[in-house]
């Protein structure tokens, strides 16, 4: 049994891992601002984690032996932790972004054409953190998401008293109802009402993750193993846009048409005109076991399409 602590852990994949914690026999403490309480029996702590006073406060004299982090954004935001933590874990694990590799949004070390991109490509060590920027402004962060996770990494790895891991998770899927970013549901929806797929010219693939098999990484990472730095979480296979559709057509019998954007206009999610698709070699090699993105599949289509009302063929 060990003493757990999550940060955020309120929906998706964080609310499983907690109930997984807990499951196990771990000693769990959930940190967020109270939109939605923890499972019976495990501790819930009610705070901003952007308030450093606050938090330090609301920990009080806890200690624990691992904090999982799934609501981490910013180099501001990894800061606090990083001074509110300080002698209260030995460990840290951060939910992190397949996103910290897209060429669109960072000048990134080539790579041979087409292949998976191992973790060493974006090396938090040596990324330069910028506090002076607007992270608190939301439209800010919405704009550089990616940025805020690769300084976000990069204080916790040149500033922390604590061993520091961070998981870069490819795109999330499943759960039906449960999947807040909607965007099963945006092509389920699309396939139903017979509109267009708008789609790059040129496809390329990406790679994808269920939800519960996230969850079980992170159990994993933050109880099974001693590693630190980054650590790429992605299912076997890639898939794009267009294998993706085929899928949901495949099960509710709906008929794709996908259509060219024009030039400036905006594509479908998971439509990609460049490449970031992940490597899982290293977690592999610590002994992580992963899913094959076409096992789970058709399974996750099927909850979009429960969760939807949309009939499967």
């Amino acid at each position: 049994m060990q003493r757990i602590c999550v940060i955020g852990g309120s929906r998706y994949f964080g609310k499983l891992l907690v109930e997984r914690l807990h499951a196990a026999g771990h000693r769990v403490t959930v940190i967020n601002r109270g939109s939605t309480p923890p499972p019976p029996g495990v501790e819930h702590l009610v705070v901003d984690r952007d308030d450093g006073a606050a938090l330090a406060a609301a920990l009080g004299t806890r200690s624990f032996d691992v904090v999982v982090d799934q609501v981490c954004y910013t180099p501001a935001q990894a800061a606090i932790a990083v001074r509110a933590f300080s002698g209260r874990t030995r460990r840290y694990v951060m939910t992190s972004t397949i996103e910290v590799y897209d060429p669109a949004s960072a000048a990134l070390p080539a790579v041979a054409r087409h292949a998976p991109v191992p973790e060493e490509l974006v090396d938090p060590a040596t990324w330069t953190v910028r506090t002076d920027l607007p992270w608190h402004d939301e439209s800010y962060l919405e704009d550089h998401y990616a940025e805020g996770k690769r300084q976000a990494e990069a204080v916790f790895t040149r500033d922390a008293a604590f061993a520091f891991a961070s998981v870069r998770s490819a795109h999330v899927l499943g759960g039906g109802s449960r999947e807040f970013t909607g965007r099963l549901a945006y092509y389920v929806d699309r396939l139903a009402g017979g509109r267009e797929i708008i789609v790059h010219a040129r496809e390329l693939p990406t790679v994808f993750i269920h939800y519960e098999e996230l969850a079980d990484l992170l159990l994993w990472a933050a109880t099974a193993t001693g590693f630190t730095g980054p650590l790429n979480a992605c299912s076997d296979d890639l898939l794009d846009v267009r294998g993706l559709v085929a899928a949901i057509a495949a099960r509710s019998g709906r008929r794709p048409v996908f259509r060219t954007a024009a030039d400036g206009e905006q594509a479908g999610p998971f439509s990609f005109d460049r490449h970031y698709a992940m490597s899982n070699g290293r977690a592999k090699e610590l002994g992580f076991v992963f899913s094959r993105t076409g096992d789970w599949l058709p399974g996750a289509v099927a909850e979009a399409l429960s969760a939807s009302d949309v009939p499967a063929a």
